[in-house]
């Protein structure tokens, strides 16, 4: 029978496989060209067989019952990341982009197996904050005594749902204190539940409470924007209902449709978001038509498009930025010259920052502070 060091060893050896083969998988998602995709798989380092031979050890360990359940999320986390990277092979060898999106989604299965885990394995913990802060000392761990209104919340957000919503309160915010918050849209047949995970990290890392709704039906009510208009309306009131909001931190953002909505329903003069981050977003200056002009001048907007963006090409996000500028938005634009139509996970930090700085910035000049 094992000892309980040899468990201990055996689950030393397979914690950095997961965090590395997460990374790696992040990357290549990140990176998704239809073009260039059967070259990214094969340029991945993912080792499967060690991964694999490592899970097994984990697995098939005698574990006291206590650790069972321990356990098996990591097997449930290790199982969807063998089974995201059989899948982007088997996309990459038929040229099949839906199955590479498809094995994309496998990942995040694996990162929310692996998050309860955070406040109990360093290594877990240190996954879940943002790449260039991974060295500094980890978030607050009263995870171990988590204030019950912190952590992840799901509100009828199962995946086979439609017109919920999943809320992340980092485990050391109190009650007392306003915090920003970032309401992130999921992209065309996406998922809230998903989607929060492309959001975690940075939410964690920096004290940010995060939103995560699924449109009402598979797609965001582009041609309707008053139907999930009030759907984030609805949400957002039960969110403040119970936690407090700093009002002037209010970030609206998404990726392609929900990239779109972020600026049919943000430019809407009832919108009370303070700042909005469309991602490889679909733009017709029409658009400006159906909003008032006091609601567009001044408004904090950063924009995100990829130079190789496939579904909606760059010259709409060039024709968003002049279109935009035009009409008096503050807009901060990001051509990124390697980025496809696909989530750009590590612009996360710089949108955090600037809406940080812009606050900072407003109130300097509220305060008559030189700038």
């Amino acid at each position: 029978m094992p000892t309980e060091d040899a468990l201990q060893d055996d689950l030393a050896a397979l914690l950095p496989r997961l965090t590395q083969a997460l990374d790696e998988l992040e990357t290549l998602t990140r990176r998704m060209h239809p073009p260039l995709l059967a070259d990214l798989v094969a340029r991945t380092p993912m080792d499967a067989d060690g991964l694999s031979a490592a899970l097994d050890r984990v697995h098939l360990g005698s574990w006291p019952d206590a650790l069972i359940s321990f356990r098996d999320q990591i097997v449930i986390a290790g199982n969807a990341i063998l089974r995201a990277w059989s899948g982007f092979r088997t996309a990459a060898a038929t040229g099949d982009l839906a199955g590479a999106y498809r094995a994309s989604r496998e990942q995040y299965r694996a990162i929310e197996a692996l998050y309860p885990l955070a406040g109990s394995l360093p290594i877990i913990s240190r996954f879940f904050q943002e790449p260039d802060r991974r060295d500094d000392p980890a978030p607050p761990e009263t995870s171990r005594h988590p204030n019950p209104d912190t952590g992840i919340f799901h509100h009828d957000n199962e995946t086979s749902m439609r017109g919920g919503f999943s809320v992340y309160v980092p485990e050391y915010l109190t009650p007392d204190t306003p915090a920003p918050i970032v309401v992130a849209l999921h992209g065309g047949a996406g998922h809230g539940r998903v989607f929060l995970w492309n959001w975690l990290r940075e939410a964690r890392s920096r004290g940010i409470i995060l939103v995560a709704p699924t449109a009402t039906g598979d797609t965001w009510s582009l041609r309707e924007p008053e139907i999930d208009t009030a759907h984030l309306s609805r949400v957002l009131d039960t969110v403040r209902a119970r936690w407090s909001i700093d009002p002037t931190k209010m970030l609206l953002s998404g990726m392609s449709d929900g990239g779109t909505f972020t600026l049919l329903s943000g430019l809407d003069a009832e919108s009370p978001f303070t700042h909005l981050a469309p991602v490889a977003a679909s733009f017709h200056p029409m658009l400006l038509t159906m909003s008032e002009p006091q609601r567009i001048r001044g408004l904090p907007i950063y924009l995100v498009h990829g130079a190789l963006d496939w579904m909606f090409p760059i010259r709409v996000g060039r024709t968003a930025n002049e279109t935009l500028r035009m009409a008096g938005a503050d807009v901060a634009f990001r051509e990124i010259a390697d980025l496809s139509h696909t989530y750009p996970r590590d612009e996360n930090g710089a949108i955090l920052s600037w809406l940080e700085r812009d606050r900072l910035k407003l109130n300097q000049l509220q305060t008559g502070i030189a700038l």
